[in-house]
């Protein structure tokens, strides 16, 4: 993701998650030096709750490498999420300061590129 532009994914909840901490296996290939922010949100209808919001820099491994680099998270949040049918939670990030439009690219690739798939382990 490169400036300007957000990707989300949104996830059915099928009950509550209590205030805690969220692990985040968030590996990428990094294709030229980006700034993202990361949002979990909690969507109910159309409104959304931030559950945590963060950003990192990145910077390419450079030699022509586009190997996944690891990046792993722990975030805490202060908010509980009191399920209703339909509540959502969202893994939203947006990448500034970078030319290029694919400049942070979430490892889809897993262990052919060198590292995991992306995942979110909800707080206990």
């Amino acid at each position: 993701m490169g400036t300007g532009g957000s990707q989300e994914a949104e996830y059915d909840l099928a009950a509550g998650i209590p205030a805690g901490t969220y692990h985040l296996e968030l590996d990428a290939v990094i294709i030229q030096a980006v700034d993202v922010q990361f949002d979990l949100l909690w969507r109910r209808g159309t409104t959304d709750t931030t559950l945590v919001t963060f950003g990192e820099h990145y910077e390419p491994l450079g030699g022509g490498s586009f190997d996944a680099q690891p990046f792993e998270y722990d975030e805490p949040t202060t908010i509980a999420i009191d399920f209703k049918s339909g509540d959502k939670l969202v893994f939203r990030y947006t990448g500034t300061n970078a030319a290029v439009a694919q400049a942070y690219i979430p490892n889809g690739d897993g262990s052919l590129s060198k590292g995991r798939i992306p995942s979110i382990t909800l707080a206990k």
